[in-house]
């Protein structure tokens, strides 16, 4: 399956604090579910164990929202973090 970021998820990764790398196995291995506007959400939790913004927390969620098109093309990526 292959699995390509938009330039805005590209942008986003740093700043929300997610890799491609975790973007990607989100989308092959998380959880599939109908998103709006035609799109598919996929969602994963991730051990983190670190600190974030001045906070610890120790699991990681990565969901990325994605259209079909010769493949999977990832349009953003929502970061949130849970202790």
């Amino acid at each position: 399956m292959s699995v390509r970021l938009h330039p805005h998820a590209q942008g986003r990764l740093a700043e929300r604090g997610a890799t491609e790398a975790e973007v990607i196995t989100t989308v092959e291995t998380g959880e599939r579910f109908p998103a709006k506007l035609g799109r598919t959400g996929f969602r994963r939790d991730f051990a983190f164990n670190d600190e974030w913004r001045g906070r610890r927390y120790t699991t990681k969620q990565v969901e990325a929202y994605a259209v079909e098109e010769e493949g999977w093309l990832v349009i953003t990526v929502i970061v949130r973090y849970f202790s």
